[in-house]
């Protein structure tokens, strides 16, 4: 059995730097894809999502073991998987799409940027604490995050709000326990965890009553193939990478990076407009993030 192990060696700085750059830069470009996805009436928003990481679960899964020979996962693994795509998916992720029918995005941005206080909970809970400079990176990202959005509606339903204070302490949960399970490899892990928690998104949406609505269309189906080849198969596989080699509390820091990426690419390609608060916000953000960066270096 591969057994994932609770203090890896340390990676290369490089590896570090790229997973989290496909992590900070191609999920915070996932907002515009499934905006695109719905616009163009592919499907309801959970199944756009259970539906790309099941697509791209079942291609990597593929992919591994026919050219990979990579043995696939044992009953017990496959427990693990589901556990993991039950937190970190259906709660994480599902709980979000359900909660944005009711909640602003600006709230749904702010409560996502969570994440890292949660991730930073569950650590200390299994005796992993996080450093005081690692404290104050989470503290001054989180507060650029609450900026960023201060000027959006945060309205929402009690329903909502449930909903958003489900999703980010199930992904941090899923993110923490993940540490020392057994688990096939990295990758056989991203793509069996897609699988399983694809299934559960796409059951949960049935469930509450979303059926297609039209057929989709030409740019409906390339955003779809982004959203399964870039925000799945590339960034969820570097997260999971990033899980198994650094700490918590900077794996965790694309909560903060995200909303940063999604309201330039905005700017860039959907002509919106922000001003000088956005800009010191972002940079509030990124200062968070490099003082986590730091705090890693010196541990």
């Amino acid at each position: 059995m591969a057994v994932v192990p609770e203090s890896p060696a340390a990676p290369r700085p490089g590896a570090v730097a790229l997973a989290l750059l496909l992590v900070y830069v191609v999920w915070g470009s996932t907002y515009l894809g499934i905006a695109k996805a719905l616009q163009a009436g592919v499907l309801p928003l959970t199944s756009v999502s259970g539906a790309r990481f099941i697509i791209a679960g079942s291609l990597m899964y593929a992919v591994l073991r026919l050219f990979r020979k990579m043995p696939r996962p044992t009953l017990r693994q496959w427990r693990n998987l589901t556990i993991m795509g039950f937190t970190m998916l259906l709660l994480g992720n599902g709980m979000v799409v359900l909660a944005e029918r009711d909640v602003s995005s600006g709230l749904a941005a702010t409560a996502v940027a969570s994440v890292p206080l949660w991730m930073a909970l569950f650590s200390a809970v299994r005796g992993q604490h996080a450093s005081r400079g690692e404290w104050l990176g989470i503290a001054i990202g989180f507060l650029g995050v609450v900026w960023l959005n201060a000027g959006s509606s945060l309205a929402a339903s009690p329903t909502g709000l449930v909903l958003l204070l489900v999703a980010p302490v199930g992904w941090a949960f899923g993110s923490v326990w993940v540490r020392g399970q057994d688990l096939p490899g990295p990758f056989m892990t991203a793509a069996g965890q897609m699988i399983c928690g694809g299934i559960l998104l796409v059951i949960t949406g049935l469930a509450v009553g979303e059926r297609p609505t039209a057929l989709p269309s030409l740019d409906g189906l390339l955003a779809v193939a982004y959203l399964c080849v870039f925000g799945s198969i590339v960034a969820f596989t570097a997260y999971v990478w990033l899980l198994h080699n650094v700490r918590p509390a900077l794996a965790g820091s694309y909560a903060y990076v995200n909303p940063v990426i999604a309201v330039l690419l905005g700017v860039l390609l959907n002509g919106e407009h922000f001003g000088w608060r956005d800009l010191v916000a972002m940079a509030v953000i990124l200062s968070g993030v490099l003082v986590l960066a730091l705090a890693r270096t010196r541990k």
